[in-house]
Parts: C-alpha cells; structure tokens; sequence
C-alpha cells in the first residue's frame, strides 16, 4: 500500500472550479459536450498512441470518462482515475450504462494512485496537471513514467503559457474575450478562474519537467488559446534528474 507522507500535497482538494458536487459535474458534462467531440478526439489519440485490442492504458484526471471510456471500446483494459469523487462516479455510471467491463476506477491522482497492475502501454492526460504546482508537476510526472513500461507512450494536453511572449496581460485578456464569443459566458468565467487559481506553467518549463521525469519529447505543439499537446515516449532506464 502507496504511504503518502503528511507534507504531500493535497491534490484531492478542488484548485479552481469545484467539481466536488453532482450537479456541477452534470453542468461540466452538458457544457464540454456543446463545443467538444469527444469520439473525434478519442479516435485521433488512439492513434497517434498506436493502441489496440492488446493495450492497457491509464486516463489520470478522467473526469466523466471522455476518453477513457471511448478508449475502452478498443483496448484491452483502461485505468480510469479523478481526485473527483463526483467526476469518478459520473465516469462509472456512463460505464455501466454501457457494459463496459474492462475499465477500472480509482479516485486518486498523480500522487496519489498507485498503480499495482503491470506497467501501462499508455498515459493520457488531458487537462489535469495544471492542478499542481511545478514542484509536484515534476513528482507528478516522474510517478507517471513509472507507471509506465520502458518504450510507453504519453499524451498529455494542457494550458501551457508561452515563455518568450510579451504583453501576457493582454494576451490573457483577449484569451477570456475569445472564449466568451466563441463558447460563452460560463467558459469564459472558467478561464479567468483558471489563470487566477490554477497552476499552469510555461512551456519551456513543462518541457522541462517532461525530460527530467524521464520522457522523451516526440513532438510539442502549441496552438490558438495557450493549448499545448505532448506526445512522449518513456525512455529506458531514466530516472528522475
């Protein structure tokens, strides 16, 4: 059993906008289906990771299952973790609703999971690191690589904000304003909680913290809104520097 010293952070806590309640998971599920397509999305990170019928893969910060139970119908078994209790139960209930019987549940994070199966074929994470500080990012990152095997992929999506720009004040701002025309009011309001409460870092930060955890960086792209995607391999016989 994981022994988790007292001066651990506390990532069971909310950081941001608290999804601790069914209701605002609900309102999560309604509002993120309105813009997003969960299956397209799915379907091009099952690719880009190369997995089949033969692969596990762990989905740390699942929330209500967006991937992970796409995943499920193609891979052999799927990880399913959220430091949310509401977010996992969601995810559990949409997973008995649709028989999936390959999926396992745990409410824990990236400090916190312990994972007692054998290493993973693959680790996604879409929008759940910038729950950490960078200190804990690089503890966060390394556990992951860990629970990997040597050769594992890793898909991690995130807000990273750009190190060389100038003016993030009014970057930041037209940020907000965008998401309002684009998406509305609440997402909006969402962002200026995010940049105020959350942690997201700097990109020459996270790619930082991504080779000294052990990964090597197969690609980084930075796109429109301060989203990053990084692709990753877990290397061989790296330990955290």
């Amino acid at each position: 059993m994981l022994k988790i010293p007292k001066w651990t952070y506390n990532e069971m806590k909310q950081t941001g906008v608290d999804y601790s309640s069914m209701e605002q998971v609900q309102r999560y599920d309604d509002l993120h289906q309105r813009f997003r397509d969960y299956e397209k999305d799915s379907d091009a990170i099952i690719k880009l990771l190369e997995l089949d019928s033969k692969s596990a893969v762990i989905d740390m910060g699942a929330g209500t299952g967006a991937f992970a139970l796409h995943a499920a119908k193609h891979c052999r078994k799927v990880y399913v973790v959220d430091a949310s209790s509401a977010m996992l139960n969601r995810c559990r209930k949409k997973g008995e609703e649709m028989g999936l019987s390959n999926v396992s549940y745990c409410n824990g994070g990236f400090l916190t999971y312990e994972h007692e199966a054998e290493p993973a074929d693959a680790m996604v994470s879409i929008a759940a690191l910038h729950h950490l500080p960078d200190f804990w990012k690089l503890v966060a990152l390394t556990r992951a690589s860990e629970m990997l095997k040597e050769g594992g992929r890793f898909f991690l999506f995130d807000i990273v904000f750009p190190s060389a720009a100038g003016d993030m004040g009014g970057r930041l701002d037209a940020w907000v304003r965008s998401i309002a025309e684009q998406s509305g009011s609440e997402l909006a309001a969402e962002a200026e909680i995010h940049i105020r409460e959350e942690y997201s870092t700097y990109d020459r930060v996270m790619e930082e913290l991504l080779k000294r955890a052990g990964f090597e960086i197969d690609s980084a792209e930075y796109g429109d809104g301060f989203q990053a995607t990084y692709i990753c391999t877990r290397r061989q016989g790296v330990t955290c520097q």
